[in-house]
């Protein structure tokens, strides 16, 4: 029996989707729920299992070709068996010795006698006067080439760095983007998290990071000034009265935002774990449309890889994104006194044609105080 191999229905928001390498070939045979192709969109990389146990009898859309959902790609005959290739004796060649100087290595040897003294001296003449010429050109020839030469390697750019390329243009070019800055004393929740980081991961079986925090204190900051958590859609603010935290994690194949819905519904142990589980399938590329589709409100984390400042870009149709940084050691001022705290620089990009100044820097404001004065990871303290 024909089995048609055909590209999984897509979302709403995906239109197509590229063929990234067959794991099997024509003539192959295929196991039942074996991945046979992974399907790149512009947000997840799908694998896409055979149907039935069979032969590959035919590939109908190669490495590399645009598809849709929907749309068959490959047949698979599940009666068919491998054939069985006769390969012919190999006849023996019997091959005569021969020594190296019989190996088809003959050394051409030229010798060269000029008798004539004075054609000698001609051709000397003849080097010396063209000495300098040749070498400028040789020169100019050497450059040229180390110019024109280079190695250079071109690669097409995968579906997901197109539309991450995209929605940063579109977001430039759509939204009146401004940004406002504050730092915040890192002291307590330091502090709060070396106290019961054993404790959390015995109890709910994950590690106490310190994202989980800065969710909490964005959903808390939200709830303060709700124009921060809404959107744009044409000539309408849309108020969202819900939090859909988006968390930016770096992969492989680009920057994805997977969401974590319902935020301020969630426990602290609750929000960790998804954290953790979206940084584990983004690494894999496993991550659904779904996880990746949406979104009230985004953060995203450069400190990890080192980052002490920078201005992120806002996430359409959002209007606001909170970029957190390293948190370092630096003098600051206490009471008359200079003393060290390790000190994180917060940045706060949106969308002006929404949200006023006074808005932003309070909400940023808000995100702080509730840094510094954050709220135990267990409920009953």
């Amino acid at each position: 029996m024909l089995i048609e191999v055909k590209v999984p229905l897509l979302s709403e928001s995906v239109e197509e989707a590229t063929l990234i390498s067959w794991n099997k070939r024509p003539g192959e045979h295929v196991e039942r729920n074996e991945n046979l192709i992974d399907i790149e969109t512009d947000k997840v990389v799908l694998e896409l299992p055979a149907l039935a146990s069979g032969i590959l009898i035919e590939v109908i859309k190669d490495d590399g070709a645009t598809v849709i959902g929907g749309e068959i790609i490959a047949i698979i005959d599940t009666g068919a068996t491998i054939a069985t290739e006769v390969t012919p004796d190999i006849i023996p060649v019997v091959q005569e010795d021969m020594k190296k100087k019989d190996a088809g290595f003959a050394k051409i040897n030229v010798i060269s006698n000029i008798k004539d003294s004075e054609r000698r001296n001609q051709e000397s003449a003849l080097i010396t006067q063209t000495k300098t010429k040749s070498s400028l050109v040789s020169t100019v020839t050497s450059m040229k080439d180390s110019v024109t030469n280079r190695p250079e390697k071109r690669i097409a750019m995968s579906r997901l760095r197109l539309r991450i390329a995209e929605r940063l243009v579109q977001s430039q070019s759509t939204t009146a983007t401004l940004t406002t800055f504050n730092e915040v004393n890192m002291q307590t929740i330091i502090e709060l998290r070396a106290r019961y980081k054993d404790r959390f991961e015995k109890e709910y079986g994950v590690k106490l990071g310190f994202t989980s925090f800065f969710v909490r204190a964005v959903v808390v900051a939200l709830q303060k000034f709700p124009i921060i958590n809404a959107s744009v859609e044409g000539q309408d603010i849309v108020h969202h009265d819900y939090y859909d935290i988006g968390i930016a994690v770096g992969s492989k194949r680009g920057l994805v935002v997977p969401i974590i819905r319902d935020a301020d519904r969630l426990s602290q142990a609750n929000v960790e774990k998804l954290i953790i589980d979206f940084s584990s399938r983004a690494q894999e590329g496993k991550l659904t449309i779904e996880e990746l589709t949406g979104g009230t409100f985004s953060i995203t984390n450069g400190g990890v890889f080192g980052s002490v400042l920078s201005v992120p870009i806002i996430n359409p149709p959002q209007s606001a994104i909170l970029g957190i940084h390293a948190t370092k050691e630096r003098p600051v001022a206490e009471n008359g006194q200079v003393v060290i705290r390790p000190i994180n620089y917060l940045a706060l990009s949106y969308d002006h044609r929404i949200i006023d100044g006074r808005e932003a820097v309070l909400f940023l404001v808000a995100v702080k105080e509730a840094l510094e004065n954050p709220i135990s990871p267990f409920p009953e303290i």
